[in-house]
């Protein structure tokens, strides 16, 4: 926002040539869905998902910035006692699997690694249901919003990033392990370099 010095309330501005829109979509997929279909319905050439996400690969540290190019809704399905069936083995002729398959033409995004990720109403804080997601998943990452972005820039055929940085360990909650203030300083950098690209090309 400050680097594209867009004033209170501002929610577009023409920067070096290119305009560029800003969306708020508040926290969960049922806003993302929404505020992204009415936006999308507006002509865009290409969106950016720009956020924080939890980690379950301990290889990715606090601070690192992600591209999740695949996503899951992961809690879309049904119980049968103990046991949680995804949706695609309902034979209800849906997927809760989402894949970016038109991803933004960027020298900067390339050298982003690419990672999958889990999208849920309920970030997991405890052990056991960590364990059950991450069998059934493998994701890498974590997030609120994620998949539904996905999701509503492939309805609109229209190429995107979802580009996320780790805040966070996916464990018990612990506070204390956190780093909003990195996360949130590399995922500038990162938006604010695709973006001079992003205009240097245009």
């Amino acid at each position: 926002m400050d680097h594209l010095a867009l004033t209170a309330g501002q929610t577009s501005i023409t920067y070096k040539g290119i305009t560029v829109q800003v969306l708020i979509t508040g926290v969960g997929m049922t806003a993302t869905a929404y505020h992204m279909g009415a936006t999308l319905n507006k002509g865009i050439d290409a969106a950016l998902n720009l956020g924080l996400a939890g980690s379950f690969n301990d290889n990715l540290d606090l601070g690192s910035v992600v591209n999740i190019v695949q996503d899951h809704f992961a809690e879309l399905g049904a119980e049968d006692g103990d046991e949680f069936i995804p949706i695609y083995k309902m034979n209800l002729g849906t997927d809760a699997e989402v894949f970016n398959e038109s991803l933004i033409a960027s020298r900067v995004l390339e050298y982003i690694p690419k990672v999958c990720g889990v999208t849920v109403n309920t970030v997991h804080g405890n052990e056991a249901s960590i364990d059950k997601v991450f069998k059934l998943y493998h994701p890498n990452t974590e997030s609120m919003e994620g998949a539904a972005f996905l999701m509503a820039c492939k309805f609109a055929d229209v190429p995107c990033a979802q580009i996320r940085a780790i805040s966070n360990k996916v464990e018990k909650r612990n506070r204390a392990g956190w780093n909003i203030p990195l996360a949130i300083s590399n995922l500038n950098k990162t938006a604010i370099e695709v973006l001079e690209e992003i205009a240097w090309v245009k």
